[in-house]
């Protein structure tokens, strides 16, 4: 069971996202109908690990193995999606790939037509609808101790 938990108009997550980069292109993926773009991952199930969360969601939705390399930001987001306020706790960890998986243009992953990946070169990052924001400029110089963000969108 996913750590999402709904109330009237409110709804809480707890997500994790990884920054996958190769050849100064990261990846990024969107919901097919949407127009914003966020970095790949998904919510924690209850009772298991942030760490495992995100390889597990990695494995899900792309099929690679990936392997953490350490966590880059831990995030407090509140922002307003379909009519309803989100609070979002969200880790971010540094990921490195068993196997190269880059691939030029969009593509699906393996869970079918639903949410489109694309690599994208981090110069063009501000030009891209990318939530949270603050990922724009951050992802062209990651920290190197973990930074703790408070996002009011």
């Amino acid at each position: 069971m996913d750590a999402t938990f709904k109330m009237d108009q409110m709804v809480f997550n707890y997500r994790v996202a990884g920054v996958c980069i190769e050849d100064n292109h990261v990846l990024i993926h969107k919901q097919a109908k949407d127009h914003h773009w966020a970095l790949p991952g998904g919510r924690v199930e209850v009772l298991e690990d942030s760490k495992s969360g995100i390889v597990r969601e990695m494995a899900e939705e792309l099929n690679i193995e990936c392997k953490v390399d350490r966590l880059l930001w831990f995030t407090e987001n509140f922002f307003e999606y379909k009519y309803r306020n989100f609070h979002e706790i969200g880790l971010f960890y540094l990921l490195s790939t068993v196997r190269e998986h880059f691939q030029k243009g969009p593509f699906f992953s393996e869970e079918g037509d639903h949410l489109v990946y694309e690599w994208v070169h981090i110069d063009e990052l501000h030009k891209i609808n990318l939530y949270p924001m603050f990922l724009r400029t951050e992802l062209q110089k990651l920290p190197t101790n973990m930074e703790h963000i408070i996002i009011n969108q």
